[in-house]
């Protein structure tokens, strides 16, 4: 089973980017996150949300990218 959260570490692995980047894309609004007992948490549909979003931002469709 999936998991429903992922701390910053594992989220930045997801994406592909670095921890920082995740950090600061929370810190922009950009990528949704909770905060639980003094880390952050990104919640797995925020991961989804942010993709689309990217890929809205590029003129992109899932489609397309698998073309």
């Amino acid at each position: 089973m999936e998991p429903l959260f992922y701390r910053a570490k594992d989220a930045a692995l997801i994406l592909g980017i670095s921890r920082t980047a995740v950090f600061r894309l929370i810190k922009t609004g950009e990528l949704k996150s909770i905060k639980k007992e003094g880390y952050r948490l990104v919640p797995r549909w925020a991961l989804y949300e942010f993709a689309r979003e990217l890929e809205a931002k590029a003129g992109l469709s899932p489609e397309e990218e698998a073309a």
